[in-house]
């Protein structure tokens, strides 16, 4: 049965290039799997999806943080309590935050990006021809979105790229406490404080002077006279810059990867067709997100197994996204596969918000790139971030010559 040991190599850095053998050992050993008492994988489709959806797993609520241990820039309620985004809170604080952003963050939103999304990829893509070989990721995958999501959020150009960093580092600490640095989290918290500094002022200016864009919209939201408080907002920004960009880069890099192995992007056709249900399948094939945590509120059950209050739950989305029980041939990457149930979004209440923005943009470019650069091809092998809750690479060396 698994074990502790055999847990922690999931995560090893031998393993980065390809986690999934592990999954499918540990998926098929024990869907369910109680490590300890009070700690539990779920690496089963079925298993991980009732986690995911049940009303008795949430999220701990935030310990309150010694006086010693505080930053005066740090984003703490009245009880000294880390104020944290709509992501980590449970009804009714979490159904509150979410209406507000979603009144702000809709659908019609995202459709008006297109034209953007569109000539930003467009641009990038015409640079790679120029250069003939580049790493995909530093052409495209990783500045398409942060264009994206600065120009959503009304951010000035030559901004950008510090929201790149910070984007990176905040990502990095999302990871497992267990595999999480001290200076990991020293350099988050810095990221953090930063960005919570440039969007005091921004926010304040969108106050004085509203634009058009999603902060301007944030500042203004209201529901029957409630309103995100600034903290609340420095959370939610931060959310969707780390949601909005890390997520899509990781989507584009590791569809580009899985095409350019197993079909070449001339299998999308050749104006890209194919994009929507490829995305899908990179989804479930390569989730550029590989795992959540529930912990249960009250007593429940997953499965057969009994779970006590208490008990935290680490949902391996990876290995449910490969069930056979769900996607047959599940190790094989079939971009025209129809698309199937998968957590790379989540599921239930926590289902994510910018899931119709990811999807935009990972249609986009994969359909640019099949159309302009069908003979795109690898020239190294990749390399692959050091991080697990966040799955993405950090190089793709191609050539479209």
């Amino acid at each position: 049965m698994p074990d502790v040991e055999t847990f922690t190599q999931l995560f090893a850095a031998e393993h980065k290039a390809d986690p999934y053998p592990l999954y499918r050992s540990w998926r098929e050993q024990a869907p369910v799997a109680e490590l300890a008492p009070g700690f539990l994988v779920v690496s089963g489709l079925a298993e991980a999806t009732a986690v995911v959806r049940d009303p008795a797993f949430g999220h701990p609520r935030p310990e309150v943080l010694p006086p010693a241990d505080r930053h005066p820039d740090d984003l703490v309620d009245d009880e000294g309590r880390p104020v944290v985004s709509f992501l980590g809170l449970n009804p009714p604080d979490h159904t509150r935050l979410r209406r507000l952003v979603s009144k702000a963050f809709t659908p019609r939103t995202i459709e008006q990006l297109r034209p953007r999304v569109e000539a930003i990829t467009a641009r990038l893509i015409s640079e790679l021809l120029d250069a003939g070989t580049a790493d995909l990721m530093t052409a495209l995958a990783a500045p398409l979105p942060v264009e994206v999501i600065s120009e959503l959020l009304g951010v000035p150009m030559a901004d950008r790229s510090r929201f790149a960093e910070w984007s990176h580092a905040l990502a990095r600490a999302l990871d497992p406490a267990f595999l999480v640095a001290d200076s990991v989290l020293a350099e988050a918290a810095v990221a953090g404080r930063e960005f919570n500094a440039y969007f005091r002022l921004l926010a304040a200016e969108r106050r004085r002077a509203p634009g058009e864009d999603l902060l301007s919209n944030l500042v203004a939201v209201t529901d029957q006279g409630d309103k995100l408080t600034e903290a609340e907002l420095l959370v939610t920004l931060t959310l969707l810059l780390v949601a909005g960009h890390e997520t899509t880069t990781n989507l584009i890099g590791n569809g580009v990867l899985a095409l350019l192995r197993h079909h070449g992007l001339a299998s999308l056709g050749p104006d890209g067709s194919a994009a929507e249900t490829a995305v899908e399948e990179v989804l479930r094939y390569d989730s550029p997100v590989q795992l959540t945590s529930r912990v249960a509120l009250r007593p429940t059950t997953v499965g057969a197994l009994p779970v006590p209050a208490g008990t935290q739950a680490i949902v391996l989305i990876g290995a449910a996204n490969r069930d056979p029980a769900t996607h047959p041939s599940p190790d094989t990457f079939d971009p025209t596969r129809e698309p199937t149930r998968h957590l790379a979004f989540g599921q239930g209440i926590h289902f994510c918000l910018g899931a119709p923005l990811a999807r935009l943009e990972g249609r986009t470019a994969l359909r640019a790139l099949a159309a302009h650069t069908p003979s795109l091809t690898l020239t190294d092998t990749p390399s692959w971030n050091p991080t697990t809750t966040m799955r993405g690479l950090s190089k793709l060396p191609v050539s479209v010559r």
